[in-house]
């Protein structure tokens, strides 16, 4: 367990160079045309049901100019972005969300579609889940829905991480006391943030610490052993803690 977390903590504080050093040894142009389509359109449907359509030369281009989507040594998509994504072509919020969403579609090939269909949705829906509960706190904002279209690639970058060692979604002791922590602590926020809440009042508050809670129970069943629980805990101290 604890290694794979190790290599996940080593790959954000590398120089993100193996994508650009291709790049630079193939004088601009990826090696990888396998990866090239044939179709005359290449449609890609986000978690959130929007659409981004390719035509085949924009698409294979877009693999000639980023090769990093499909690297042997996937990085962390918050490391890929800040090295080549934040840029005129993906410079601003929406087109983060987008560089994010081609990062995930990318990756799930590689990590296996089907393959890892259980967990992807899992983890999605946890992470959201968080998201969600600290959306309500703070009564919403952008961040929360930009995170909403860039929270598939977390959640593919952790599936590659587990498949560098399945063993790793197999408990060796009894997480029951580390999870019931977790949960309590999320409980606690909502508790401690509706008690300064006060734009809302009576039976409102009341239903939206419904909702809020009824978000933790659903997370609190789909964390089932340790590695469900660390990516969790990793998500949140990682995107909502200085919230």
């Amino acid at each position: 367990m604890k290694k794979v977390f190790l290599i996940l903590f080593s790959i954000e504080s590398l120089i993100c160079c193996t994508s650009k050093n291709v790049e630079e040894d193939t004088s601009g142009k990826n090696p990888d045309s396998r990866f090239y389509t044939k179709l005359d359109t290449v449609a890609i449907t986000t978690e959130n049901d929007d659409t981004i359509k390719y035509s085949k030369k924009k698409f294979n281009e877009l693999i000639d100019k980023h090769p990093e989507f499909i690297s042997d040594l996937p990085e962390n998509p918050d490391r890929l972005y800040f090295c080549f994504g934040n840029n005129a072509e993906f410079g601003s919020e929406a087109g983060q969300d987008q560089y994010y969403t081609l990062y995930a579609y990318f990756l799930k090939q590689r990590n296996g579609i089907e393959k890892y269909a259980a967990k992807r949705k899992k983890l999605t829906t946890i992470f959201s889940n968080i998201n969600s509960i600290f959306g309500y706190v703070a009564y919403g904002g952008t961040y929360f829905g930009h995170q909403g279209y860039r929270i598939p690639a977390y959640a593919e970058y952790l599936v590659y991480v587990l498949s560098l060692d399945k063993e790793n979604d197999t408990d060796q002791y009894d997480i029951s006391k580390q999870k019931k922590l977790y949960i309590r602590a999320l409980r606690q926020i909502i508790e401690d943030e509706s008690a300064i809440d006060f734009e809302s009042l009576g039976q409102n508050k009341i239903d939206r610490m419904k909702k809020m809670n009824a978000l933790v129970d659903e997370i609190d069943h789909l964390i089932t052993n340790s590695y469900d629980l660390r990516c969790a805990q990793y998500f949140h101290y990682q995107y909502y803690s200085r919230l």
